[in-house]
């Protein structure tokens, strides 16, 4: 794939290259017009102007960089010619390095050059060192050390940059996580609620129809089965714009309390027995007992969508006369059953009914087993920590066995 530069912006290498030209030009005509020792020759203008042209490529090639410069400035100086003029060439060269390179090496490498740089200013004055050119050699100390601060600025720079995406990272990961989340659980709710009042609509519809096509047809049953259709219409219309009052609701908590829970078991037997099917309600006494047995909100909310659901499919898919329900309290933990005296058979696949039923028990840290039972019919099983915690696996286990 060919990437494209941005119009508009500069690369680091031509900014390298024209700094270089400007800096060369400068040095050879000062070189020039104010000589050394030796008058600037074709020799000297070659080693100062490699000198100057290595730094094009100093940002990709630091090391052999600062080897070139070093290398020709060294016989310039030697040779006298002005000294003076190859200075920024080696304080760019050494800056450069110092920046891209740890620290104790950079130091190690500007000790080099310090020693190399005096060792020539006393072989070309015969062992004398003058204070001016020890400025220049406290000019490449300075260019070791401000390469190195920069380095240091680079890295901070760098990681901040790196902790701001990994936090927006974070942040992105987060907000999607949440809203698989919230569309599961629209999914769950919405499923929940309409499965079973549809199911019940279109089993009470169809006694009214049968009823309706009668000559001399029982007016109170068709009566009870239009009274139950509206009743399963008010409910579902209610729970509804419940949870659509959650949902437009920012940063505010469902209302569980207006929710149902275990409480609202009772009501949900009444309508299933309204279909002909016969339910057998048991509630352990110490679950709505009060605040300090009931189960916390959010487990009373599972339990009854779990039994909701399940026995939904008892009056969809068992072609049972009886299913018996079973919350009871084992320890910390809430146990519902619910097992009808169908033909049994295996879980049907593609639905989402036991999926949901099972996503409800994990939400609060439980667990969910359906099935055929051993002794005939379709039993569903969920074991809810009462806090809503998870509880430890090894206590759930033994109430499952």
């Amino acid at each position: 794939m060919t990437s494209h530069r941005p119009h508009g912006r500069v690369s680091g290498a031509s900014v390298d290259a024209l700094l270089a030209l400007l800096l060369g030009c400068g040095a050879v005509a000062a070189a020039i017009r104010w000589p050394g020792d030796r008058p600037t020759d074709p020799l000297g203008l070659a080693l100062l102007g490699t000198a100057y042209a290595a730094n094009t490529w100093r940002r990709r090639h630091a090391a052999v960089v600062l080897a070139v410069v070093v290398l020709m400035l060294m016989p310039y100086n030697l040779l006298g010619f002005r000294h003076e003029v190859g200075v920024p060439a080696a304080l760019l060269a050494l800056g450069t390095f110092a920046s891209q390179t740890a620290r104790t090496k950079a130091l190690l490498v500007g000790l080099a050059v310090f020693l190399l740089a005096l060792t020539g200013m006393a072989i070309m004055h015969d062992g004398e060192v003058r204070l001016a050119q020890l400025g220049v050699i406290g000019w490449i100390i300075a260019a070791a050390v401000a390469g190195q601060a920069w380095r240091g600025h680079r890295i901070y720079v760098t990681s901040i940059i790196d902790r701001a995406e990994r936090a927006e990272r974070t942040r992105d990961e987060e907000a999607r996580r949440r809203v698989a989340e919230e569309r599961l659980r629209i999914a769950r709710d919405l499923h929940d609620l309409l499965a079973h009042s549809i199911t019940l609509i279109g089993v009470q519809a169809g006694v009214a129809a049968h009823l309706a096509a009668q000559p001399k047809a029982d007016r109170a049953v068709l009566a009870g089965a239009l009274e139950t259709i509206a009743d399963a219409c008010r409910t579902a219309r209610e729970e509804v714009r419940a949870t659509l009052r959650v949902l437009r609701a920012e940063d505010v908590e469902p209302e569980l309390g207006a929710l149902p829970g275990l409480q609202g078991l009772a009501d949900l037997a009444e309508t299933v027995r309204s279909t002909g099917v016969e339910v057998d309600l048991t509630v352990d006494p110490r679950l709505v007992g009060g605040a300090a047995a009931e189960p916390g909100p959010q487990v009373g909310v599972a339990a009854y969508r779990i039994v909701q659901e399940a026995l939904t499919n008892v009056v969809r898919h068992a072609d049972a006369e009886r299913v018996v329900v079973n919350a009871e309290r084992v320890g910390a933990v809430l146990r519902l059953t619910v097992h009808d005296d169908g033909p049994g058979g295996e879980v049907r696949v593609g639905g989402f009914g036991i999926m949901g039923m099972t996503e409800r028990a994990r939400s609060v840290g439980g667990s969910l087993t359906a099935g055929p039972a051993a002794e005939g019919g379709f039993r569903v099983r969920a074991l809810l920590p009462l806090s809503g915690e998870p509880a430890a696996r090894g206590e759930l286990v033994e109430e499952a066995l």
